[in-house]
């Protein structure tokens, strides 16, 4: 069933124009994806956003937008070059290959399933009496699924640190994990392999220097922050965004946008006192999942997922999941990174990247929260949640994207009920009164019926409708998407009317 959901996505998404393989006409390139003309509206609406909601809404958060080549030391520098791995196995039988990670993260996940599953028919027998925290640590059965889940994490957290692959591969094997295609255990070594794409800068490949497609955008960054902290005089707890785009060579490159090589990021890097970064990186939790639960998704789509191995930089990380149609998987993370970056980025250059505290009267090095959100896996929670088909009350069914109305593509469709009789041009006047605050769709082909089905396919909230009565009095029918409900305005209400229903700044006061 989710697999069927998710075929669907893929399908829709290239259908309406929102996302197409790259370089179709010459067979794709494995997970590399062009945005459509849709796609490109719904991912600069999310950008959009993001920024205003971090930017804009905060006067101690400025934005930046540093280059994607960085000098090489960067990436030595950060630990990129000698720890950015990840440590991949193969299925001999089904020659497929895996993140060891990965697969035993799956293998964890089902039995949390299985915890889940008890929970519900435990709430089920009790009622409102249900207690789900007294019931999970009493139960024997759910007790011994957290102690498995436990045991399996913390074996492979501890080989991962003592880089004993061997130990990784033992603990798939006494797991009993299969490959999913083969339904086989008959696995290779574990191996690392460095992600980072290389390449060359210079007129002769002899003087040329060794660069990389930056794995990242945080370094950017942190190699800017005296300047910006110095030009802007920000006091901390200041913090820097940015959107940009990243690269790296995933091996294992799946589930169509949520895993690729050229993706995009949006990151801020929160700088404040030592000392006080565990409560902000609370702080930003919170902040986060408001963001995010303000889009009117479901909150039962989301869960935070604490990290129960840290990255080298890292003093506490969590990631908020959803619930995809292939189920919970990381949308975005927060860290707590210590000073580690400014510190290394320090060593390396041999420049000074301290702040002087006024309060304190000393200089140190800021420690950093990070909040760090997949534009791509974005896109792709939207547009998976928004995918409904709906049972009418004739019998009949449609498909409507039900993106939140400030996101959507374009705001408004308008529609001549016919081709002639001046309808087409009185159509265009009033798309001419729309266009200037917002993306106006304009359609007259096909029937009035089917035409408002492609924009509800294509996630378009509002559909206005010009008939011969808007040539006698100036009337015109406003079709809204999620409700199928038709009203009748004057045409010198309808700019009001969009407006209080697409409003990015209303959107901002629910933060």
């Amino acid at each position: 069933m989710a697999d069927d959901q998710f075929k669907n996505v893929i399908s829709h998404a290239k259908e309406y124009g929102f996302i197409f393989q790259s370089s179709e006409i010459y067979d794709g390139l494995s997970a590399i994806y062009d945005y459509g003309q849709n796609g490109a509206l719904l991912k600069n609406n999310i950008k959009a956003y993001w920024w205003g909601a971090m930017v804009q809404m905060h006067e101690n958060i400025v934005g930046i937008d540093s280059a994607i080549f960085m000098h090489p030391t960067t990436w030595k520098a950060s630990g990129h070059v000698d720890a950015f791995n990840d440590p991949l196995i193969d299925n001999k039988d089904s020659k497929k290959r895996y993140r060891a990670d990965v697969l035993i993260e799956d293998h964890v996940e089902k039995i949390r399933q299985k915890i889940e599953k008890e929970v519900g028919k435990a709430a089920k027998r009790f009622g409102d009496s249900f207690e789900r925290a007294q019931f999970e640590s009493t139960n024997p059965r759910v007790v011994g699924y957290h102690e498995k889940i436990r045991a399996i994490m913390d074996r492979f957290v501890k080989s991962m640190e003592a880089e004993d692959l061997a130990d990784v591969k033992q603990l798939i094997e006494d797991e009993q994990i299969k490959c999913p295609v083969s339904g086989s255990m008959n696995w290779t070594d574990v191996r690392q392999f460095n992600l980072m794409f290389g390449t060359q800068m210079g007129s002769v490949a002899e003087g040329a220097s060794t660069l990389y497609l930056r794995p990242e955008t945080a370094q950017g960054i942190f190699l800017n922050y005296l300047n910006v902290q110095k030009t802007g005089r920000m006091k901390i707890p200041f913090g820097i965004a940015q959107i940009g785009k990243a690269f790296r060579n995933e091996i294992v490159a799946r589930q169509f946008i949520f895993r690729m090589r050229e993706f995009e990021q949006m990151e801020m890097q929160f700088f404040v006192r030592p000392g006080t970064e565990m409560e902000w990186y609370e702080t930003w939790k919170q902040k986060r999942l408001a963001w995010h639960k303000s889009l009117g998704i479901d909150a039962s789509n989301y869960r935070f997922h604490d990290h129960e191995k840290l990255a080298h930089y890292a003093n506490a990380a969590a990631d908020i999941e959803f619930k995809f149609p292939f189920g919970f998987k990381e949308l975005e993370g927060i860290h707590s990174r210590t000073d580690f970056d400014l510190k290394q980025h320090e060593e390396f250059s041999s420049k000074k990247l301290q702040y002087f505290d006024p309060e304190l009267g000393e200089n140190y090095v800021p420690y950093v929260v990070e909040t760090s959100i997949g534009l791509d896996r974005m896109f792709l929670a939207i547009l998976s949640n928004s995918l409904q088909t709906e049972q009418l009350e004739d019998g009949s069914t449609r498909t409507v994207m039900n993106i939140p109305a400030f996101l959507a593509p374009y705001k408004v469709a308008v529609l001549p009920l016919l081709k002639k009789d001046g309808l087409p041009e009185k159509a265009r006047e009033v798309m001419n009164t729309l266009k200037f605050d917002h993306m106006v769709k304009y359609d007259e082909k096909d029937a009035i019926g089917k035409r408002y089905r492609r924009q509800d396919a294509a996630g378009t909230p509002l559909c206005v409708t010009i008939d011969h009565q808007t040539l006698e009095d100036n009337t015109l029918t406003v079709r809204y998407r999620d409700t199928m409900e038709q009203i009748r305005i004057p045409m010198t209400e309808l700019s009001a009317l969009v407006a209080q229903k697409v409003s990015l700044s209303a959107q901002f006061s629910k933060l």
